[in-house]
């Protein structure tokens, strides 16, 4: 929640717990939550006490035990204690952990690090998203395909290219000529495409 400018945190019951005196704040993940302060971005656990310092241009929140952080104009990891545990180095666009893999750009293109900060799936896709239920869409070109955790092309390109599309109970939702289906692991149709927009099946 905002007031006068500053954000804080309330609980369910519209209590606030910690007052309002972050210049932006986001929510909390594995325990704590990014922060800015006097333009540097750092870490407070549920208390609100400030537990990684204000010290980067940009934070994200935490997922599978480190968080994307950037400082100038390059990328890297840090783990809960705020130590730099993958080394500032990407371009634009890295992302989060997601089912033990992040994908990162070197060189204009995109490909895949684990938690070590190597290299294990490389940068050859003019774009790429996380990974979800063991495949992540990729681009190539101006079609779009999804690949398994090893690099390879299990559903050939051949979607059109789209902002996001993971997959959610075993389905993902695809685009091919401007109207939208669902296909599944296998990149079988399971919904033909018929539809203007489709969001994520999900229990």
């Amino acid at each position: 929640m905002v007031i006068g400018g500053k954000s804080g945190y309330i609980n369910p019951e519209g209590e606030i717990v910690i007052n309002p005196q972050f210049d932006r704040a986001s929510s909390f993940s594995e325990g704590l939550a990014d922060v800015r302060i006097g333009g540097k971005w750092g870490y407070i656990n549920s208390k609100g006490e400030i537990v990684i310092n204000p010290q980067f241009d940009s934070a994200f929140s935490f997922s599978e035990g480190l968080a994307l952080v950037r400082i100038g104009d390059k990328y890297g990891y840090i783990n809960p204690k705020g130590e730099i545990v993958i080394n500032p180095q990407f371009d634009k666009w890295a992302s989060s952990f997601s089912e033990g893999l992040a994908r990162v750009v070197i060189g204009g293109k995109w490909g895949y690090i684990n938690p070590e900060g190597e290299i294990v799936i490389n940068p050859q896709f003019d774009w790429a998203f996380s990974f979800s239920e063991g495949l992540a869409l990729v681009r190539i070109g101006d079609k779009s395909g999804y690949i398994n955790p090893e690099g390879e092309i299990v559903i050939n390109p051949q979607f059109d290219p789209v902002s996001s599309s993971s997959f959610s109970e075993g389905l993902a939702p695809v685009r091919i000529g401007g109207k939208w289906g669902y296909i599944n692991k296998k990149g079988k149709y399971v919904i033909n495409p018929q539809f203007d927009s489709a969001g994520y099946f999900k229990k």
